[in-house]
């Protein structure tokens, strides 16, 4: 299971995810807004935001020596905060 995380393909799929979810929240940020058009909650926002510097860490390959922080910015971390994003942006999208 830990090779799977490490291959090339999943590290290039988070730097890839990272920076198309870089370039949506600095071109379009009113995508991370609720239904009535108001701001999301500020724990949200940081799950979102920290999930997309996990997505560099790891796309990267940048692999900490501490294991708190491994797990922190590890690529289920990141996956989970950019597909918290990529939720609202579907939503926004659609609307």
């Amino acid at each position: 299971m830990r090779t799977l995380f490490d291959s090339a393909g999943s590290r290039a799929l988070s730097l890839v995810l990272a920076l198309a979810l870089m370039l949506l929240i600095t071109l379009l940020p009113r995508g991370l807004t609720t239904h009535d058009g108001s701001s999301l909650s500020h724990s949200l926002l940081t799950l979102i935001m920290w999930g997309m510097s996990a997505g560099f860490v790891h796309g990267i390959g940048f692999i900490p020596q501490n294991r708190v922080l491994r797990v922190l910015l590890g690529p289920l971390v990141a996956w989970l905060g950019m597909g918290t994003a990529l939720v609202f942006y579907v939503q926004y999208f659609l609307k």
